[in-house]
């Protein structure tokens, strides 16, 4: 039985989401179609840059992402109090912004006391993760099927999500996210893993790899915590610690270099709480083991409740993941 959405996304427990979408048949409608030999890889930067448009209208900011052949993966961190403080003029015009200039002859055509809900409607539909995706989703699909010059279907369902209930989750799933081509082989390192946020961070800290506390990070992902000052909220953990550790997990996934978790990293570990058997066990199975939430056990248990989610998938191997709190 499908949970509910509701269930699944609750902006009161946490801001922080893992989605994935996928093409309708696990076809290859964003790489090479094996049957066609069509190469469809033009497409992945479509839909980074739609994430990205759509990252600068909604009060959402992008932690990770990574685009694959035939699905994609996002990290979100949804900033409800941005939208909050928004003027109504700024609702408006990013709403304008997305669906054109026929929102303001709407707005003009409701009586005045309608005028404010409608407002407050929009306001929430720019935090609303439900809406990003939507508005990401339709446009991929409808510019895939125009140059395809066919109808129907192109993403396989709705998408999926997973609430990410603590740090230890929330860099789980990041590094999940970042590692996709080198568990699929399509790359060697994490500097070579086109189409992802880790490839996007690493290219624009080149210049300052000496010094990677203050190296300029990309304008429109989610900032790790540095020196250097910004008007985002920042990830609570410094960009080094975290290319360590994706780093370290992604030598571990290849063939070829069976590698460990090294000890220089599990203080990191540590901080978020989890054991290193733990760690690999989520990056390499995140979704096959856990469905729609990861953290620790005990706030996994709590939303479960909360949300009156019966025996939720991942509440074992949480515990057995996480040190004991």
């Amino acid at each position: 039985m499908t949970t509910a959405r509701a269930a699944q996304i609750d902006y009161q427990s946490t801001p922080y989401y893992h989605l994935m979408s996928r093409c309708v048949r696990r076809s290859y409608l964003c790489g090479i179609d094996t049957e066609s030999g069509k190469d469809y890889s033009h497409r992945k930067q479509w839909l980074i840059d739609r994430m990205k448009q759509l990252a600068n209208i909604f009060s959402i900011h992008i932690c990770a992402y990574a685009v694959m052949s035939n699905h994609y993966h996002l990290v979100l961190f949804v900033n409800t109090q941005m939208a909050i403080n928004w003027s109504d003029d700024e609702i408006l015009a990013r709403w304008t912004n997305l669906f054109g200039p026929s929102t303001a002859k709407q707005m003009a055509t409701l009586p005045p006391e309608l005028v404010q809900n409608r407002l407050d409607e929009l306001r929430n539909r720019l935090s609303s993760i439900s809406w990003y995706m939507r508005c990401l989703n339709e446009v991929i699909a409808k510019r895939s099927n125009q140059e395809d010059e066919v109808d129907g279907r192109f993403w396989q369902g709705r998408f999926k999500s997973q609430a990410l209930l603590d740090e230890g989750a929330v860099l789980s799933a990041m590094a999940y996210v970042d590692l996709n081509p080198i568990r699929a082989k399509q790359a060697d390192t994490p500097e070579h893993s086109e189409f992802t946020s880790i490839f996007e961070r690493i290219q624009s800290a080149k210049s300052e790899l000496s010094n990677l506390d203050q190296v300029k990070q990309p304008d429109n992902l989610m900032p790790f915590i540095s020196s250097i000052s910004h008007d985002l909220p920042s990830i609570e953990f410094t960009f080094k610690d975290y290319l360590d550790l994706v780093d370290t997990t992604g030598r571990i996934f290849r063939e070829d270099k069976p590698g460990r978790i090294l000890e220089n990293i599990e203080p990191i570990l540590t901080r978020l709480n989890l054991t290193p058997k733990g760690w690999l066990n989520i990056v390499t199975n995140l979704e096959t083991n856990f469905c729609y939430v990861l953290g620790h056990n005990l706030k996994f248990a709590n939303f479960a409740k909360k949300h009156r989610i019966r025996s939720p998938m991942g509440m074992k191997m949480a515990r057995q993941c996480y040190q004991s709190a």
